[in-house]
């Protein structure tokens, strides 16, 4: 829990490119898990706006963006899908957090993809990562298909509700 009480969440955005839709979807269910969990607005690292940089371990904004996310209660944590897994920036940036460094944060998973036929890397790649670092992940994470980007805000307020439960057992 913050200073203030309320529950932290930081949306972590493993795409390569700025403005992304991954950057949507993450922000989406990070602001509709606020609103069921009573948090404050969500934190957000883009990890586009890094880039490099997550590479150079004395980097002051990398570091910066470490912090935020070991500050987090619960992370969002979202990624294009690359070859049935997460994107290698995110894998970089995650390899900065020591293993059981989020070991009192909860997270949620999040691909998106183009085909279904990846929907499993979630479950079979993603969590395990999560794990390995600590964090434990309460409730299923989520694969959103392109085609379901227009639905995707009443999809992740009906996700967010379903999870609180298990979002708040978790703490």
């Amino acid at each position: 829990m913050s200073e203030y009480g309320r529950v932290r969440i930081v949306a972590v955005v493993g795409n390569p490119r700025a403005a992304s839709r991954t950057h949507g979807i993450a922000r989406t269910l990070a602001r509709e898990m606020a609103a069921v969990l009573g948090a404050g607005e969500p934190g957000e690292v883009d990890l586009a706006t890094l880039g490099s940089k997550v590479l150079e371990r004395e980097d002051r904004d990398a570091r910066a963006a470490v912090e935020e996310v070991l500050a987090a209660d619960v992370l969002v944590v979202a990624s294009p899908t690359y070859k049935a897994t997460y994107s290698g920036l995110l894998k970089a940036f995650l390899d900065r957090i020591g293993t059981g460094g989020l070991h009192r944060t909860r997270a949620v998973p999040v691909l998106l993809g183009g085909a279904p036929d990846h929907r499993l890397a979630v479950d079979v790649h993603f969590t395990p990562l999560l794990l390995e670092l600590g964090a434990s992940v309460p409730a299923r994470g989520l694969f959103v298909l392109e085609s379901e980007l227009d639905d995707f805000d009443v999809a992740a307020a009906a996700w967010a509700r379903d999870a609180r439960a298990a979002l708040l057992a978790a703490s």
